[in-house]
């Protein structure tokens, strides 16, 4: 790695943020999945020659270098952020399918892959499974972020997201164990596959117990306190403070995050926390977890331009669908007796196992003298890039087909019924506009009005009905103005201190008020 000075890395930094940003921006603005733009637009840049962004590029593309930014600095709080969202009772209601995709499917993808990759790839034991233990992975920065741009019905994202969650913590666990362990466990016969199942266990469990004590502690600490700024920075400490006491530990980094996430999220934020801080905490994470996945994919794209493909597309292609063919056996296969998951959520489940930065990062934590680790770069990259881009580019259209993100029924009829009062109104707004410039006759333009307006009373009688049919309908519709007006009030606070008419202590009450009333609506809604 090169000597860069601070100065230096700083500015890569910055220039990094600001191409991130600006095509995440304009992926939101066409509301396409920002990832995907961001790492095609990041393989382009790796792929051209531009001399100012050399520099960046060399910086970038250096193993230790990504291998840090992943997954040192950017995974915890992205799962953290992720778990903090996630309430215990939605995971409590899907716990089946959680658990047997996370523990049932990991396993059986990990076993096919691994197998396969020694009988078809010709890789070594050691090298097969580390492979697998990539491959196995469902990256949750990645399925987390393309499904929450494409949108899906709470229960099935609930279902994703507990997958990805508990589901990279295993396949860690397995990567370490395959890379490192494997070969002396076979050594010693049964005996070793003692130790390597107690190695699991240990790994697992310690995991659990670190991120159970941290989650536990914190929460308690937050209650002695009512100062969001401070408690956003107790959430920083426990979300990186659990990593890496147990990754120090050698227990589950990834596990401990996620536990005391969840705990903190859900008992902490009960027993710790005022309304305010609460909204204030999940829009500081909010923030920080767009930044972090945009350069995580503007990363991906820029390390993806690594691999060199030459004569090696049969190879490439073999283990794509091996990959492929595991997913499927993992997802169907685990949830074979799961009741109340139908097949056309399965179907996403199967197509939507991306894989992304982590299984690139933890391959290029791979020592360099590890038999195998160049066809493993290769492969792992080749999956990566086929998984996010071909994947990730047809899961929206495949999501809409199966229907599994649309509207209530009673949802759309509004939409309809609103679009056509709209019409309506800037139909007649247009015909006084154009009286009053083109000096038409009020006796002819009112006839037309009064039509209009005949219109639009049947289509708000019509409105009326569909809230008597559909109760919840008009009580989505009320929270959504009551929160617009709240904002608004927020807002007019500012003004007021702005302008001086207000002092600020009375200010920061008011606010309390106004944002204590907002997260009392969210949590009732």
């Amino acid at each position: 790695m090169h000597d860069w000075d601070l100065h230096h890395i700083f500015q890569l930094a910055l220039i990094l943020v600001m191409i991130a940003a600006g095509i995440t921006a304009i992926a939101k603005k066409f509301r396409q999945p920002y990832p995907i733009a961001l790492v095609i637009v990041g393989t382009i840049i790796g792929l051209i020659n531009i001399p100012v962004l050399e520099p960046l590029k060399d910086f970038i593309t250096e193993g230790e270098v990504f291998n840090f930014v992943i997954i040192t600095l950017f995974l915890p709080a992205l799962l953290g952020e992720a778990a903090l969202k996630l309430p215990f009772s939605h995971l409590n209601d899907n716990k089946k399918p959680i658990l047997a995709l996370a523990f049932g499917g990991t396993f059986l993808s990990f076993l096919i892959i691994g197998f396969s990759s020694i009988w078809l790839l010709g890789f070594s034991i050691p090298a097969a499974f580390v492979f697998a233990a990539l491959m196995s992975a469902t990256d949750p920065v990645s399925v987390l972020s393309i499904f929450k741009s494409v949108g899906v019905k709470k229960r099935l994202a609930t279902v994703i997201e507990g997958e990805s969650l508990f589901n990279d913590g295993l396949a860690v666990v397995l990567f370490n164990i395959s890379a490192f362990s494997l070969i002396s466990y076979l050594d010693l016969g049964l005996l070793g596959a003692g130790y390597g199942l107690w190695e699991f266990i240990k790994v697992i469990s310690l995991g659990l117990i670190i991120g159970g004590l941290m989650g536990y502690g914190f929460s308690r600490l937050t209650s002695y306190f009512d100062d969001y700024p401070l408690e956003i920075i107790f959430s920083m400490i426990l979300f990186y403070g659990s990593f890496l006491l147990a990754e120090a530990v050698h227990a589950s980094g990834v596990i401990a995050v996620v536990v005391a996430a969840l705990i903190f999220g859900n008992y902490g934020s009960k027993t710790g926390m005022s309304p305010a801080t609460k909204l204030n905490i999940n829009n500081f994470w909010d923030v920080a977890t767009l930044l972090a996945n945009s350069l995580v994919f503007l990363m991906v794209g820029l390390e993806i331009t690594r691999i060199d493909v030459a004569e090696n597309w049969g190879f490439i292609f073999l283990a794509i669908v091996i990959v492929l063919i595991a997913r499927s056996f993992a997802v169907y296969g685990s949830l074979f007796f799961i009741k109340n998951i139908p097949f056309s959520w399965k179907h996403i489940l199967n197509w939507g196992g991306l894989k992304g930065s982590l299984s690139i990062a933890l391959v290029l934590s791979l020592p360099r003298d590890f038999e195998g680790r160049e066809e493993i770069l290769l492969f792992a990259f080749s999956v990566v890039l086929f998984s996010l881009v071909v994947q990730g580019l047809s899961i929206k259209p495949l999501i809409s087909w199966f229907g599994v993100n649309k509207k209530a029924e009673s949802y759309q009829e509004y939409e309809a019924l609103m679009a056509r009062a709209h019409r309506l109104e800037t139909g007649i707004q247009e015909i006084i506009t154009v009286r009053k410039k083109l000096f038409v006759t009020e006796v002819v333009s009112q006839e037309i009005i009064e039509e209009y307006e005949k219109q639009r009373a049947r289509l708000q009688n019509d409105i009326n009905k569909l809230f008597d049919k559909y109760p919840g309908l008009r009580e989505k519709q009320e929270t959504a103005l009551l929160k617009h007006s709240l904002y608004a009030q927020y807002e007019a606070i500012n003004h007021l201190v702005r302008e001086d008419i207000i002092s600020g202590e009375v200010a920061e009450k008011e606010k309390d008020i106004i944002t204590n009333k907002i997260v009392e609506i969210e949590d009732e809604h």
